[in-house]
């Protein structure tokens, strides 16, 4: 058996490592202007060494120079003989005087002032929609428990995330009731939550979303149109009214001068109501036909006529496939663009946008502590740790702009008939070109377009937009990507909703406006738009 032996062996191995400095400045560089103005404000609070020059916040070196130049003038003071009339304090005797009750401290005021954040309201969100309707209904505790847990297991469209099922499962084991007991709690409570508004909520699939929307619309017209069929009613619903007063009901609608404006009304309401009959039946046992969008099938299918399946059509169309995402809208995104492309001198130039970008400088108090023989050792390398990382900052920064600049000013040079005449002019551009041109690597131009934004005439657009493939073929290499789609999609707008152009007479179009695209290339690109293929966007009537 050998034995465990040290040795020593040599080994030849190449490694990239990054130090905190460059990791810093790669870190700076993909950062856009909000990002940065955050990331200053936060070293400015860590570091003592670094100063923001704003006129409205004082620097340590400033507030010394106030303390030396009071003392001197309290000395000043001190020295020259008191004036006695400038002892009278005129302001507070006129104050007195005119006062006509009593009056607070300024500074009071001002303190008592509530914030104006504590007027700003957060947007309502689908949760708490529900929650507020769900408190307004007399429910047992167990029901609306279990309503409760229902509204929790919705994603943003309104959708039950999971099925009724495995809800169940869920339910029992959180409340240690049995399967049949909360299949029975959970089934009531999915009634209530499917009653509450938005319309359409608590479904567990398309099709029932659309069914729930349809019998929502329907009791709203058969609460508006049972008032009108009291008087034709009365046989068969003993208790409401008499024959008699049904007839003098009748009898006395029928004199009224807006009798043809009631039965214009009423034939309204009834052909509505029974299209949405219809589009239930549809939803309920014809859901497939749907992706047809044949209103010829639909007829056939329901023994209507082709104007009413036309309308069965129309009014599915207008129904809302996700209710939730109306409550559940993402924040804002704020953009503020970091680069401006202006014309001087009918020349184009990149400048940087550096407004509200807070200015760094060194502290001249800390550099002279640094300087100073008396200062400890310990605080000497606190403050020359502090003063390297402020520096590195500062260089950091500078190099950033100097990047997206060089970057910049190199999509100017080959973008200025976009500049000028819009989206259909852009040329395709790619980023190993542009970092060959300013002698950088690749990524840097990617991180210093990533999440950018630049202001030109043609609107705020990101800069990573201007850089795309061109499509294929000899003519068609000056095109990019992002303009033959643009194409692709203007052509399919254009088109006879009868007769939608398929892809190769699409392909056959782009050709003769001089682009080299084959059927299949136009085919992706139409699934990349997400738009339907020529069956599916064909109208027939």
């Amino acid at each position: 058996m050998p034995l465990l032996q040290p040795r020593l062996n040599l080994k030849v191995s190449q490694r990239q490592i990054l130090t905190p400095g460059l990791m810093q400045m790669v870190s700076v560089l993909a950062l856009n202007k909000l990002e940065l103005a955050e990331m200053i404000q936060n070293e400015i609070a860590e570091n003592p060494l670094l100063e923001e020059m704003d006129e409205t916040i004082p620097m340590l070196d400033d507030v010394e120079q106030r303390e030396a130049a009071r003392e001197l003038t309290a000395q000043a003071t001190e020295a020259a003989p008191a004036d006695p009339f400038e002892e009278i304090d005129f302001g507070s005797y006129f104050q007195e005087y005119l006062d006509p009750g009593f009056r607070s401290q300024r500074e009071f005021e001002e303190l008592e002032k509530p914030g104006f954040e504590q007027f700003l309201s957060r947007p309502t969100s689908l949760f708490d929609h529900l929650e507020w309707q769900l408190g307004a209904q007399t429910l047992s505790p167990e029901i609306a428990q279990a309503t409760e847990f229902l509204i929790g297991n919705l994603d943003e469209n309104g959708y039950l995330a999971s099925s009724l099922e495995d809800l169940i499962d869920a339910y029992a084991q959180s409340t240690a009731k049995s399967s049949d007991a909360s299949a029975e709690i959970l089934t009531a409570a999915l009634h209530v939550l499917q009653s509450l508004d938005p319309a359409g909520v608590g479904a567990r699939s398309l099709s029932e979303c659309l069914q729930l929307q349809v019998r929502a619309q329907l009791l709203e017209l058969d609460m508006l149109y049972a008032p009108a069929r009291t008087a034709h009613s009365t046989a068969e619903q003993p208790g409401s009214i008499s024959a008699d007063e049904a007839e003098e009901f009748a009898a006395e609608a029928s004199q009224s001068p807006h009798h043809s404006l009631h039965a214009a009304a009423q034939q309204e309401l009834l052909q509505r109501r029974h299209c949405f009959q219809l589009a239930a039946t549809v939803l309920q046992n014809y859901f497939t036909l749907l992706t047809h969008r044949d209103p010829r099938e639909i007829a056939k299918a329901l023994g209507c006529t082709h104007a009413e399946a036309n309308e069965v059509l129309c009014l599915i169309r207008s129904l809302d496939p996700r209710p939730g995402t109306r409550y559940s809208s993402r924040e804002t995104q704020w953009i503020e663009p970091d680069v401006a492309f202006v014309k001087r001198d009918e020349v184009w130039v990149a400048l940087m946008n550096e407004e509200n970008l807070p200015s760094l400088r060194l502290s001249h108090r800390y550099r002279r502590m640094l300087a100073a023989k008396s200062t400890e050792k310990e605080v000497r390398d606190y403050v020359k740790d502090r003063l390297r990382s402020a520096m590195q900052l500062m260089r950091n920064i500078a190099q950033r702009k100097s990047t997206i600049l060089r970057t910049c000013e190199v999509i100017i040079r080959r973008q200025q008939d976009f500049l000028e005449q819009g989206i259909e002019a852009l040329r395709p551009m790619m980023i190993k070109e542009v970092a060959e041109e300013i002698g950088v690597h690749p990524s840097t131009v990617s991180r210093a377009v990533a999440n950018k934004y630049a202001h030109t005439p043609q609107g705020v657009i990101e800069l990573r937009a201007f850089f795309s493939e061109g499509a294929n073929g000899p003519e068609g290499a000056d095109t990019p990507l992002v303009v033959l789609k643009r194409k692709v999609r203007k052509l399919i707008e254009e088109e006879n909703p009868k007769s939608p152009l398929t892809d190769d007479q699409l392909a056959i179009l782009l050709q003769a406006q001089g682009i080299q695209v084959t059927r299949r290339t136009v085919a992706k690109y139409r699934e990349d738009l997400r738009i339907p293929s020529t069956h599916q966007r064909r109208v027939r009537g």
